[in-house]
């Protein structure tokens, strides 16, 4: 628990969390149209499409970041069992859930694409654009 609550106050703490009033953070620095200038980057805020591409490369990013400190800690636990085939078979197990679901953050954009523009036709009412 302790090191799910270091992680969020981590992420936390990469945003900027000035005392500005939004509308003073509008239009500041090297942020073009209508964006927010945080520590982690200019934030579109006026295009939906644009806010939720950001949103998600951040989150294809932070899980990609994830993934490899998993995979980091499985191979720690599987380097240290010391012949113990409970430990062992946690960090093959922890290994081999982490590598598939890096393989899923990978191939999650064709996936959506696939599944929405392709087979469920989405890009007719505005998505995809």
């Amino acid at each position: 628990m302790k090191k799910v609550i270091f992680g969020l106050l981590l992420v936390l703490s990469l945003i900027n969390a000035s005392i500005k009033p939004a509308s003073a953070q509008l239009n500041t620095g090297n942020c073009s149209g209508d964006s927010i200038e945080t520590a982690i980057g200019c934030i579109p805020v006026a295009d939906t499409n644009a806010f939720m591409g950001w949103i998600l490369g951040w989150a294809v990013g932070v899980g990609g970041g994830i993934a490899f400190l998993l995979i980091v800690y499985a191979s720690f636990m599987i380097m240290t069992s010391q012949g113990d085939p409970t430990r062992l078979k946690a960090g093959q197990e922890l290994l081999t859930s982490a590598i598939s679901g890096l393989i899923m953050l990978i191939f999650s954009v064709f996936i959506l694409k696939f599944i929405g523009i392709d087979i469920l036709g989405l890009d007719d009412f505005g998505f995809g654009n």
